[in-house]
């Protein structure tokens, strides 16, 4: 798990609708990109300004397949009708 400190409610509020709504949410901190899903918001106001504790679960990356190509469909078992 990962946890992330904001004190940005946009930010705070964004973290909450991917909560709620239960997309994956993506977070961008000291060179690091974690995406996954948001387990929990937390506010703490052991400071002067609000903050909010993000805990995310990472997901794996999502590996690219190559489009194959499919075989040609040919029917010689078909008599044809001309």
């Amino acid at each position: 798990m990962f946890t992330y400190e904001t004190t940005d409610r946009k930010e705070a509020r964004r973290f909450r609708m991917a909560q709620f709504n239960g997309r994956t949410a993506t977070v961008r901190s000291a060179g690091a990109t974690v995406t996954g899903r948001v387990r929990a918001i937390v506010e703490s106001r052991s400071g002067a300004t609000a903050a909010w504790v993000v805990t995310i679960v990472p997901e794996e990356p999502k590996v690219a397949v190559p489009a194959g190509r499919f075989a040609p469909r040919l029917c010689f078992a078909t008599k044809d009708d001309f």
